[in-house]
């Protein structure tokens, strides 16, 4: 099991359309985001410019959580509202607009991965999936099998378990909870 805390202090940020996105991490290492051969990316994008159009990818799920304001967004035409850490699943190719300003949390999966699902919870959580992401959405202490990991606001923690062995989680606050199998 490999466990490794990622800061938010620490992402890197690149320009895009709307505003900036900070790169936390993109699996496998040897994947680049430029030729869309990754298997899942993380990511916390700022929307500075209203309207905003979202970058479309073919063959990926998405994951969007709004983490400082609502998000009025337009989804192939439909209008659709959805509140602060309420999230959002589309998929990547879809036509997007936002129309509210604010920070973000985003996780790309390719559609080649059919068992993945992001919840926000604080209560304790037993897994036994390949890789579990876990995300601070305040100070938060997370426990993972006893071992504690102190976490700041948007901090990033991913727990690579390909043995799937079983992960008892316990919250000290509330996260984002992922998990993706394959």
């Amino acid at each position: 099991m490999n466990i490794r805390l990622l800061p938010k202090k620490d992402s890197t940020a690149s320009i895009w359309s709307g505003g900036l996105t900070y790169e936390y991490m993109i699996y496998p290492k040897t994947a680049h985001y430029i030729n869309r051969d990754f298997i899942f990316r993380i990511s916390s994008a700022t929307i500075e410019q209203v309207p905003s159009e979202f970058t479309q990818f073919k063959g990926y799920h998405r994951y969007l959580v709004m983490l400082d304001n609502c998000l009025d967004i337009e989804v192939n035409t439909e209008k659709k509202k959805y509140e602060k850490y309420e999230i959002m699943k589309f998929k990547s190719d879809d036509e997007v607009t936002s129309y509210t300003k604010g920070t973000d949390f985003n996780w790309m999966v390719s559609e080649k991965i059919s068992h993945h699902k992001l919840i926000i919870t604080n209560s304790n959580q037993n897994c036994n999936a390949a890789i579990v992401v876990l995300y601070s959405l305040d100070k938060a202490v997370i426990k993972i099998n006893e071992k504690p990991y102190d976490l700041n606001p948007y901090d990033l923690l991913v727990v690579e378990n390909p043995e799937k062995k079983n992960i008892m989680l316990h919250f000290s606050n509330e996260c984002l909870f992922g998990i993706l199998d394959f």
